[in-house]
């Protein structure tokens, strides 16, 4: 049985970064390995995306190769930043965002998986910018 390759994805720019850091940890320590091909992409206070050794587990300081997700539908793998030949440093079959606040729950992030067709676990878009939008969630209540 071949793994399901999931990018768990946590930290970001929010005031939540470190309530991130400590989701990601809980839901990595439930992941069976024997079922899952685990890929911790770590989204620096500055919006950059870093993906951590395989051994490590999340933590507030992931000093990881900076790696982006190409904006190009089909195209689920990670690239390095740092390499000009964009070379994939990881395939992915679904991103788990734990990132909290802007950003993460606002339906940004959910809108670059839907640009890129990534698989994604959670709310969609609109799901996502309504909640986060007090106001607008209340109205439509």
């Amino acid at each position: 049985m071949t793994k399901l390759r999931v990018g768990l994805l946590f930290g970001g720019r929010s005031v939540e970064h470190e309530v991130s850091i400590a989701s990601a940890h809980s839901i990595f320590r439930a992941l069976d390995p024997a079922r899952y091909e685990v890929h911790l992409v770590a989204v620096d206070q500055e919006g950059r995306w870093h993906l951590a050794p395989p051994s490590v587990a999340p933590q507030a300081r992931i000093e990881g190769e900076e790696v982006r997700l190409p904006s190009v539908p089909g195209e689920s793998s990670l690239v390095s930043v740092a390499s000009g030949d964009a070379r994939t440093v990881a395939e992915l079959d679904v991103v788990f965002p734990i990132i909290h606040g802007r950003g993460g729950e606002d339906g940004s992030l959910q809108g670059l998986f839907e640009l890129t067709e990534v698989a994604y676990v959670g709310s969609g878009v609109l799901g996502s910018a309504v909640q986060m939008d007090k106001e607008i969630s209340k109205r439509l209540l």
